[in-house]
C-alpha cells in the first residue's frame, strides 16, 4: 500500500516582487502539506552557503557587483542548491520530500534579466544540466505600488531592487519570462492583493 510519504517529492517554487507575501504563503502551504502526512523541506535563494552570503551582501548594498556578476553568482549558488549532498534539492526530492523554494531561476531572469542580456541569463539557467526544472511555480502578483506600500510599512532597510521604477521593470520582465516559458514550465499567477486566507486556498487548490 502506498502512503503519502512514499510518493515522489514535488518541487514547488514561489516567486513575486518584494512584499508579495511569499514567506507567509510558504509557511501556510508547508503546514497544510504536513497535515496531509507529507514531509516538507522549505528553502530559499540566495542559499545559506558562502556564495549565498556574497549575494546577500551585494543585494543589501554592502558590496558592489555588476549585474552580470550577480547573474553568474546566482547560477553558481543555484547549482550548489540543487546538488548539495546534505540537503540539496535533488537529494530531498529523491527521498520523497516536497521542496518549497522561495525564489529560483525565474527571479534571475526577471531581476538581472531586466538589467542585462536577458537571453544570456535565461540560457545560463535553463541549459545548465544541474539546475532542475520545478514542478510548479506560483507567482504572487502585486502591482509595484502595492509592493512599495508593504515594504515601507514593514521594513527598516531596503534592498537595491526596491524602488517603484525598478519593481515596475522587474514585474514586466517576469511576465515576459512567463510568456517565453509557456509550455515548458507550469506557472500559475495568483492575485496577492487579496486576504491571506483566500490566497492560501487558491494555492492549495493548485496542488490537488
Amino acid at each position: 500500500m502506498t502512503t503519502k510519504n512514499d510518493l515522489p517529492g514535488r518541487f514547488i517554487v514561489f516567486e513575486g516582487i518584494d512584499g508579495a507575501g511569499k514567506s507567509t504563503q510558504i509557511r501556510l502551504l508547508q503546514e497544510a502539506l504536513q497535515r496531509e502526512g507529507r514531509r516538507v523541506y522549505c528553502t530559499a535563494e540566495p542559499t545559506e552557503s558562502v556564495s549565498g552570503g556574497l549575494l546577500r551582501d551585494a543585494l543589501g548594498g554592502v558590496s558592489m557587483r555588476t549585474t552580470c556578476e550577480l547573474a553568474a553568482m546566482f547560477v553558481l549558488d543555484r547549482i550548489f542548491h540543487n546538488v548539495n549532498p546534505v540537503h540539496g534539492i535533488e537529494k530531498m526530492l529523491a527521498e520523497g520530500v516536497d521542496v518549497i523554494c522561495d525564489r529560483y531561476y525565474y527571479s534571475s531572469m526577471a531581476y538581472q534579466g531586466s538589467d542585462t542580456d536577458a537571453e544570456w541569463v535565461k540560457s545560463m539557467n535553463l541549459n545548465c544540466p544541474e539546475i532542475r526544472k520545478p514542478d510548479l511555480c506560483i507567482f504572487l502578483d502585486l502591482t509595484p505600488e502595492q509592493s512599495m506600500a508593504r515594504i515601507e510599512g514593514g521594513r527598516v532597510t531596503k534592498e537595491i531592487y526596491e524602488t517603484n521604477e525598478r519593481l515596475t521593470r522587474v514585474r514586466n520582465q517576469f511576465y515576459r519570462v512567463f510568456e517565453e516559458l509557456k509550455g515548458r514550465d507550469r506557472i500559475e499567477i495568483v492575485d496577492a492583493s487579496r486576504s491571506i486566507e483566500e490566497i492560501h486556498e487558491e494555492i492549495v487548490g493548485l496542488l490537488q
